[in-house]
């Protein structure tokens, strides 16, 4: 008696925490179909009208444009630093390798706010003015942690010793990495680059900072809103979770078919 009334309390704690997290999603997509011209109770519809005209913004489609192009480059170059990064620190750790380690992680604790006026300090100093590149190296800063933390603990003896064993046969260091480390990682690699896509996606603070006249669609989204709530905010806010959702289940669905594949 005591057990089933313990998992059904479980249960009851479960589908709470789920409605406490996903209701507000489920509203936003549930109004962004409504027919009338507010997305408020009763619900009228369903409608497609407000996609059409979301589809039909051309500022709403160049900010989704911007910021494809942005998380695309913004996480290739996470990625790609941080393994790097991570393949150095797993072949030959420095000497204070705890130390190099908490630099690289300490981003993680940093608002993105006080990351956002340090480059935008930074910049002025140097000249850059506000554009897609300085958000892209902005969101290059705060994924950069994460790509780092995701493969190099994926990194282990048996990869070590590939390493030797490569260079023992007269690989170079370059052909290493290029031949045996990155096809290795591969998964590693995917899942750090898609998660980093997802953040880049949907981050605002460095965005809005950093940005001028070509704006990412948090920032478009933000601009439609001090207009006034509306079901094509929805509707944006809507196609921005889903493209989110899509690239998370795309690296989550290539890990299991990586792993199964190697069972």
């Amino acid at each position: 008696m005591r057990a089933r009334l313990a998992r059904f309390g479980t249960g009851v704690y479960l589908a709470i925490m789920i409605g406490f997290i996903y209701l507000p999603v489920v509203i936003l997509v549930l109004f962004s179909f409504q027919h009338g011209m507010l997305p408020v109770p009763p619900f009228e519809g369903p409608s497609l009208e407000w996609y059409q005209r979301a589809f039909g913004n051309e500022r709403l489609m160049a900010a989704l444009v911007n910021s494809v192009v942005v998380a695309v480059g913004s996480s290739f170059a996470a990625t790609a630093i941080g393994f790097l990064a991570a393949y150095g620190m797993a072949r030959r750790p420095p000497r204070f390798a705890a130390g190099v380690r908490f630099l690289l992680m300490a981003p993680l604790t940093v608002s993105y706010l006080i990351i956002a006026l340090g480059l935008l300090v930074v910049f002025n100093l140097a000249g850059i003015s506000k554009s897609l590149l300085a958000v892209a190296i902005g969101h290059t800063i705060i994924n950069l942690p994460l790509c780092f933390a995701i493969v190099y603990s994926q990194f282990g003896e048996h990869h070590r010793n590939m390493d030797q064993a490569a260079h023992d046969l007269g690989a170079g260091d370059l052909q290493v990495i290029w031949r045996i480390a990155i096809p290795t990682m591969r998964p590693a690699l995917f899942a750090s680059f898609c998660l980093a896509a997802t953040f880049s996606w949907d981050e605002f603070i460095i965005a809005i900072l950093l940005s001028r006249f070509e704006v990412t669609l948090p920032v478009m989204i933000f601009e439609m809103l001090r207009a006034g709530l509306s079901p094509e905010v929805n509707a944006a806010g809507t196609i921005v979770f889903a493209i989110s959702m899509s690239t998370v289940a795309i690296a989550a669905t290539g890990m299991l078919l990586r792993r199964g594949a190697g069972k």
